[in-house]
């Protein structure tokens, strides 16, 4: 019962929560680059993941929750490319080489990935300039925020349930205090500009002149980077893509992993965000959490009606029906992705 008293919680405090959007013309007036936030879409995107071990493509209403995530590339999707060694102590911002990608190559990508030599050697050279390799940061909008995302990993004991995924204990433990940190790179309506203009950052924390991302680099030290977001740029899809390259140069130079996420919904209308997303992965050999992939075969894809806002349910994964909406699924896949991630650096 207390299960689905958290939902109707959870459903009250999320909507809430994603009401305080930052408005798109003051973004405007303070960057750049024009942002334009889609009509009646104020307060931020709602994108989510599920587990599945298909690719893309399929629906099914009936879900059976299965161990970690091993879907794979399919053998027509190219690989990402090898890393370049180099004789400078610091990786390079981009790899030497990008392959030829068919349009919707990422529908394939597994939800969780394999880490690369090169997201090793962001590591390796973040663990040189202090980063905290048990510390991971959150950048997003208001799905990412620590009341219905990752927080209760970090709450009180019966707050979730692992049920056969028992073993995830471990990476819950080595991440303790990141999951519930309220992130200052992480507010309703935030887009890939938003987080890199010192307007949005929060004057109590952050320094003059610093970025919500920077702030919260500096603040939490992070070995990793959770990057959600997208839905936001929805309006403009085609600025998307320079805003997170910037963003990735900035994260990798300070030594941090980048971890991509793709998006549930497809405002945009054309996946062109997700693309986008996965693209980039793909070019700086970075993982990817795919969520587009995850929430197919979910109930209408793990969206509400309205096609942006995920499908309410509690963190127990011992749940059949819970494990049949986007909120259970994504907090489990999201402990997965970094499970996989922390363990594949140190191989």
């Amino acid at each position: 019962m207390w299960k689905w008293i958290w939902v109707l919680g959870l459903a009250g405090v999320i909507l809430a929560g994603c009401a305080g959007a930052p408005s798109p013309a003051g973004e405007m007036a303070a960057a750049t680059q024009e942002v334009t936030a889609l009509p009646g879409e104020p307060q931020g995107d709602e994108t989510g993941v599920a587990v599945t071990t298909q690719g893309s493509g399929t629906k099914n209403e009936t879900v059976t929750p299965q161990p970690l995530m091993t879907m794979r590339i399919t053998s027509e999707t190219p690989s990402a490319p090898p890393a370049t060694a180099t004789a400078s102590p610091a990786p390079s911002l981009t790899p030497t080489v990008t392959p030829t990608l068919a349009p919707d190559f990422w529908m394939d990508l597994p939800v969780v990935p394999t880490v690369s030599e090169r997201a090793r050697e962001i590591y390796r050279r973040g663990q040189q300039l202090g980063q905290k390799a048990d510390a991971f940061a959150k950048v997003g909008d208001c799905e990412a925020t620590t009341t219905w995302f990752l927080g209760m990993f970090d709450g009180p004991e019966g707050g979730y349930d692992l049920a056969q995924y028992v073993a995830l204990q471990e990476t819950i433990d080595a991440f303790a205090g990141s999951w519930e940190r309220n992130s200052v790179a992480v507010k309703a309506g935030y887009t890939a500009t938003s987080v890199m203009t010192a307007l949005w950052a929060d004057p109590e924390q952050c320094e003059s002149g610093e970025t919500p991302m920077a702030c919260e680099y500096r603040l939490q030290r992070p070995a990793f980077a959770l990057i959600m977001l997208g839905s936001n740029n929805a309006a403009r899809p085609e600025r998307f893509e320079p805003q997170l390259r910037a963003l990735l140069d900035e994260t990798i130079a300070q030594g941090i992993v980048p971890v991509l996420s793709t998006k549930a919904d497809n405002l945009e209308g054309d996946h062109s965000i997700n693309a986008a997303i996965a693209r980039l992965a793909v070019e700086y050999d970075i993982p990817l959490w795919n969520f587009w992939a995850a929430v197919q075969p979910l109930p209408r894809h793990g969206l509400d009606p309205d096609g942006a806002h995920l499908t309410l349910g509690p963190p127990d994964f011992d749940d059949p029906y819970a494990m049949k909406t986007a909120w259970t699924v994504r907090n489990l896949t999201a402990l997965q992705v970094l499970d996989a991630v922390r363990r594949g650096v140190e191989e």
